[in-house]
């Protein structure tokens, strides 16, 4: 599956984004999405994820009560709602996704197979 994430862009603090993360060649059926970010100088980290199947949601704790992760019917689109930004929330944000990623993996960036190009969303002070 090839995925796009779009949405960034440059925002002052406690400003909203919406990054979208678009699958094609196949659907978000039975997999895992998740979004991660990487800052300059820092390793990817995660942010969110969401169970297809089922639906349920995951985040980091600097996420929680700020991001949500939601996803359309159609199966091919995920998107994550980003507010009350923060300047350290400034990083490149990457989707990605995977049909059989565990539980207790679903925070580790190598465990996805498929993986979008980025988006930089950029906070201000």
């Amino acid at each position: 599956v090839q995925l796009q994430a779009s949405g960034g862009g440059s925002v002052q603090a406690g400003g909203s984004l919406r990054l979208s993360c678009a699958a094609s060649g196949r659907t978000f059926s039975r997999q895992t999405v998740g979004w991660f970010r990487q800052a300059p100088g820092k390793e990817r980290e995660f942010v969110a994820a969401i169970r297809w199947s089922g639906g349920s949601t995951y985040y980091a704790d600097s996420a929680k009560g700020r991001f949500t992760i939601s996803r359309d019917n159609t199966k091919t689109t995920v998107y994550l709602q980003m507010n009350s930004l923060r300047p350290e929330d400034t990083a490149i944000y990457y989707c990605a996704a995977d049909p059989s990623i565990i539980l207790s993996s679903i925070r580790v960036p190598q465990q996805y197979e498929y993986w979008g190009q980025g988006t930089l969303v950029t906070v201000s002070s």
